[in-house]
């Protein structure tokens, strides 16, 4: 049985490289339909290639990108229209750069757990404007039974949907997949009871594709 399994499994990854596809963009238009229709100022942190941020430009007056690696966030400016209405920052997240204001709109996708959990979310709360909304679609490291389902039904349907964007031809990594990844280190009830004490009142929930949401609206203002 043991060796049937690993073959099984062996045979989806073999699939998964040739089909692959970025997890991350799947949740794109989710996160924008839970942001402000027209925020004045969005904040991406951990901008990546740029995904997200341009399709925020799409809707706010102005959009800033800041991802701490200088290739990646070189790469995003090569794929980002210079009239679109978003600019791409070399940045810790944690640090305080002197672009403080706050934002109507704050993302954070895939780039949480590359960061301290506690000093991340205050920082992420802190950059939030009174009234604004900030979406996190992170990674947790499976540690429930359930978690460990999900995972389990999320293999073939990663395998099905890379075989129906591909059309079953092999296909490229996405570029957006270039970026530097790092283990998870904090499960799902670690970043949930934290959050609970920094971000009062979030929604979080576990999602399909070895993800989770975070959804926060900050008390006070109208953005």
């Amino acid at each position: 049985m043991a060796t049937l399994t690993d073959g099984v499994l062996r045979a989806l990854e073999r699939l998964n490289t040739a089909h692959p596809w970025d997890h991350n963009a799947h949740y794109h238009r989710w996160i924008l339909r839970r942001l402000p229709a027209r925020p004045e100022r969005a904040l991406d942190v951990g901008c990546g290639t740029g995904d997200l941020a341009r399709l925020l430009a799409d809707r706010a007056r102005s959009v800033r990108g800041v991802d701490a690696d200088p290739v990646i966030v070189a790469r995003a400016r090569e794929l980002t229209d210079p009239a679109a209405r978003v600019t791409f920052a070399v940045e810790d997240a944690l640090a305080d750069t002197g672009d403080d204001g706050t934002y109507a709109a704050v993302t954070c996708v895939a780039t949480l757990h590359h960061l301290p959990l506690i000093p991340a979310l205050e920082r992420l709360r802190d950059r939030s404007a009174p009234g604004g909304t900030l979406v996190v679609l992170g990674l947790a490291r499976p540690a429930t039974v359930g978690d460990h389902l999900l995972g389990l039904l999320s293999i073939p349907l990663n395998v099905a949907t890379g075989l129906l964007r591909s059309r079953g031809r092999p296909a490229p990594r996405p570029v957006a997949m270039t970026a530097a990844t790092r283990d998870v280190e904090e499960t799902f009830g670690d970043i949930a009871l934290a959050a609970r004490r920094i971000l009062p009142g979030a929604r979080l929930r576990r999602r399909l594709f070895w993800r989770y949401s975070l959804v926060w609206r900050k008390p006070g203002g109208s953005a």
